[in-house]
């Protein structure tokens, strides 16, 4: 699944279907996987990026290089999970795809809204885990 944040990357305007129809979509295909992607493993995943956003609001902007540097071990964290079967291929590009797109505070905002989103529908798409 290509997820994009921005509609125009270069104005930073944000994709406007990103938080309705491409996190439904997103919920629908990682809900399918059977045996992987519980529900309280993305929850840990969510918990990292909220975390991250509001360390991003509250220091000051010289603990970015930091934020994005921890930012960045989702990946290995989430491929780590995929080899303990714990998460799905799609969930991992998932992480890699979004976290490969942040570049500023502004767009890990974007991340944590659309993973809101998505939270959102999973609940609904996987109600029992």
């Amino acid at each position: 699944m290509d997820i994009q944040f921005y509609q125009d990357p270069a104005k930073k305007t944000v994709n406007p279907k990103i938080f309705s129809e491409k996190a439904a979509q997103l919920s629908t295909t990682l809900a399918g996987v059977r045996n992987r992607n519980k529900r309280t493993q993305i929850r840990r995943f969510y918990d990292e990026v909220l975390r991250f956003e509001q360390d991003a609001k509250t220091l000051g902007p010289e603990k970015w290089p930091d934020i994005l540097a921890r930012l960045h071990l989702l990946i290995p964290k989430a491929a780590y999970a995929q080899g303990r079967e714990l998460v799905s291929e799609e969930f991992v590009k998932f992480i890699k795809e979004s976290v490969k797109q942040v570049q500023s505070r502004e767009d890990l905002t974007v991340f944590a809204n659309l993973f809101e989103a998505f939270m959102g529908f999973y609940r609904l798409d996987r109600p029992r885990d």
